[in-house]
């Protein structure tokens, strides 16, 4: 019965982690950059619509996801301008982000869709031979192409921010952007760049709920996941290795709490469900006393200097 309550949680858990991951990466490179985007939220619920949308009308998972990173990538430009070009705060330009992201996809879903309608998406792949495995079987080889996709992206996360030029190029600009300015770096195209690179990243991490989770779109299908995202990546000490521990171990904890629900284990449903966000909560405050203090620059617009 142990062995199988984890070998369930732990099939469980595994893609519940990957819109975290895919959003977490993203965010990853913005604050790498020096800026902090709290309008992900918005960006993965205009992202699942827009690519459960495509799927249900044009029926090609590709370009569903396709779709939903494309607008993305719009919300990131979007943010871009205003908190680059026009220097708006952070926060603020972030929050109204998710408010719009939030109440187009509301309001399209609404008028275009009416109620839930289901579609066939992108199902599990069972992988001959491995597949069958006694428990490993389960647990890792039953899993929808994503899921993969989406773990070999940590790996090249990694060998993009610390093995290649631009990857030098944004920590040297969520560290010090004057100094990097100086030797010919364009903080502004830089910080661009990794706008949209989140913006698209998000757009994915909704389009794997609406398209590969769900198999449908609902108002606050995210349910929280991209503030959520934004967090761990302070968890995960803005590295992709940090960060897919931190999506796994909530989504351990969310795992668990469905199980509980699920075979009517004798515990508190209030308390199963509020569970992986007070262990996020309780997470962060300890990881905030690591001396790790990631990006100086984080937060702070750069302003160059003129000298006539």
């Amino acid at each position: 019965m142990l062995l199988e309550a984890i070998t369930v949680i732990i099939s469980t858990a595994i893609p519940l982690s990957v819109s975290f991951i895919l959003a977490g990466l993203g965010e990853m490179f913005n604050q790498r950059a020096g800026t902090f985007n709290l309008g992900v939220e918005g960006i993965m619920l205009l992202g699942a619509f827009t690519g459960f949308y495509t799927v249900h009308h044009l029926h090609s998972n590709v370009l569903g996801l396709l779709a939903a990173m494309a607008v993305g990538a719009v919300m990131g430009l979007l943010m871009a301008v205003s908190v680059i070009t026009f220097k708006a705060t952070q926060g603020i330009a972030g929050i109204g982000l998710y408010m719009v992201g939030w109440g187009i996809s509301g309001t399209l879903f609404r008028i275009y869709v009416g109620g839930i309608t289901s579609i066939e998406g992108i199902t599990a792949l069972h992988i001959p031979v491995l597949s069958t495995l006694p428990v490993v079987g389960a647990m890792f080889f039953q899993h929808d192409i994503v899921v993969y996709i989406t773990f070999l992206l940590i790996p090249l996360a990694w060998y993009v921010l610390f093995k290649t030029a631009w990857g030098l190029k944004v920590r040297a600009i969520g560290t010090t952007p004057r100094a990097a300015d100086t030797l010919g770096v364009s903080v502004e195209r830089i910080r661009y760049q990794c706008l949209i690179l989140g913006g698209m990243m998000a757009g994915l991490a909704g389009a794997y709920l609406s398209i590969c989770q769900a198999h449908m779109f609902a108002d606050n299908i995210t349910a929280g996941r991209g503030f959520i995202a934004v967090a761990l990546v302070y968890f995960g000490k803005w590295h992709p290795v940090g960060i897919m521990g931190g999506a796994l171990l909530f989504s351990l904890a969310h795992s668990l709490q469905r199980f509980i629900q699920v075979y009517g284990i004798n515990f508190p449903y209030e308390f199963a469900v509020v569970f992986p966000y007070v262990l996020v909560i309780i997470v962060l405050a300890l990881s905030h006393k690591s001396k790790d203090a990631g990006p100086t620059a984080l937060g702070t617009p750069y302003e160059r200097e003129f000298r006539g």
